[in-house]
């Protein structure tokens, strides 16, 4: 009994150990000091199109239409595809200069139905470079030029570097998710780049050639359709890589209950999808080729909270097995994930967050994490978020 329980104390430890060393890895390598450089300005800038996936989106439309509108050049084209739209976000894009196209089939909702119907109508007129754009995003200057030039020297999908930020009222800005939102899509992506391997999509400024369009299947009402996205383009040969100097930014909604809901899709998204990279780790195709492997691994990272709550649990057992006196080994392992977990996201801090999360608002830390672990258990029964709702920006 008591190598049992030894035994299993000293797996799960083991197992949880493989995702915090890779986070742990990424963020030390994404902290190092410079940008990652890539011999990209002098490729020729391909024409484009921009792609923007829109639900119930009116009051927020025109701006970020304008915004996109200023970094167009001649031969390119915008695009809004308004899904399932229940007010006049159709009418208020066209007004501000793009061409729209509607869709309704509330019986496939979702952002990845909104992409495949856009994309079928752009097949009459391609471009060679499609850059997808959310409807709630506003490109940093240059950031559409970067995209088509990545693209162009590489022949692979880019990614910009897509954070939120926080909206009109710093008073009550949500520092710790803005750090962690900054991990997850700018200290990572750096990191997975500089060790050569290609990053995850992200959801906003993702640019795809007009080759790769035919390989992957956007039909679907996935939660986080983007992270599937990159890791079917890598498995067709299409191997995101980041475009660091293209700039794409949001702001996190300024209500309790936008927040929520937004984290919610996030995480249990995210676990789905985690959950089937079990699966795909495993087979020949992905343990014979080292981008998907990568990918794939970086996927198995699970959602920061969850991370640190079970680094927690692990050394709370092992210290329970090593004060039983079964062996020390267990709480050694949990210990030394813990002191990665605690490595990684320090230099990360350190060298990115302190301007997003001073040090003052480390004692928000606790909190927050207690107000994301509710949401797991949740998605563990089966009850995950399943539908594309817009988030709620109106302030409270």
């Amino acid at each position: 009994m008591e190598l049992a329980i030894w035994l299993l104390a000293l797996i799960a430890s083991g197992l949880l150990a493989v995702p915090t060393f890779i986070y742990a890895a990424e963020c030390l390598l994404g902290s190092l000091p410079g940008t990652v450089s890539r011999t990209t300005k002098h490729a020729p800038r391909l024409p484009l199109v921009v792609l923007v996936p829109a639900h119930d989106e009116e009051q927020g439309i025109a701006a970020a239409l304008q915004n996109i509108v200023a970094q167009l050049r001649s031969g390119d084209r915008l695009l809004v595809v308004a899904d399932n739209c229940s007010d006049q976000t159709a009418m208020v894009a066209r007004a501000a200069g793009a061409e729209v196209i509607e869709r309704q089939d509330p019986s496939k909702r979702g952002k990845g139905y909104a992409l495949d119907f856009g994309l079928a109508h752009l097949a009459r007129d391609p471009r060679p470079v499609v850059v997808i754009v959310d409807a709630d995003c506003r490109l940093l200057p240059g950031a559409l030029d970067a995209l088509s030039r990545a693209v162009s020297a590489t022949g692979r999908p880019a990614q910009s570097s897509y954070l939120m930020v926080a909206g009109s009222n710093p008073a009550r800005r949500p520092a710790v998710a803005e750090f962690a939102f900054l991990v997850k899509n700018l200290v990572r992506p750096r990191g997975l780049a500089r060790a050569g391997f290609p990053c995850q999509m992200t959801g906003s400024g993702m640019a795809i050639p007009w080759a790769a369009i035919g390989s992957i299947e956007l039909a679907h009402g996935h939660l986080v359709e983007d992270m599937k996205l990159g890791l079917d383009l890598a498995g067709a040969g299409y191997p995101p890589l980041f475009c660091e100097e293209a700039g794409v930014r949001s702001d996190f909604p300024e209500t309790v209950e936008g927040r929520d809901s937004q984290r919610r899709r996030w995480e249990h998204g995210h676990l789905g999808m985690l959950a089937a990279s079990f699966k795909r780790l495993l087979s020949r195709r992905t343990l014979g080729d080292p981008n998907r492997l990568a990918m794939t691994l970086d996927v198995l990272v699970p959602p920061l909270t969850l991370l640190a709550a079970a680094v927690a649990a692990v050394i709370a057992v092992g210290a329970v097995v090593a004060g039983l006196g079964f062996g020390l080994a267990p709480l050694s392992v949990a210990a030394a994930s813990g002191i990665l977990l605690l490595i990684g996201t320090g230099a990360a801090w350190v060298a990115h967050g302190r301007q997003v999360m001073p040090a003052r608002s480390l004692l928000k830390i606790p909190g927050y994490m207690l107000g994301k672990v509710w949401i797991y258990p949740r998605a563990l029964i089966g009850r995950s978020e399943q539908n594309w709702i817009r988030t709620d920006r109106t302030r409270s």
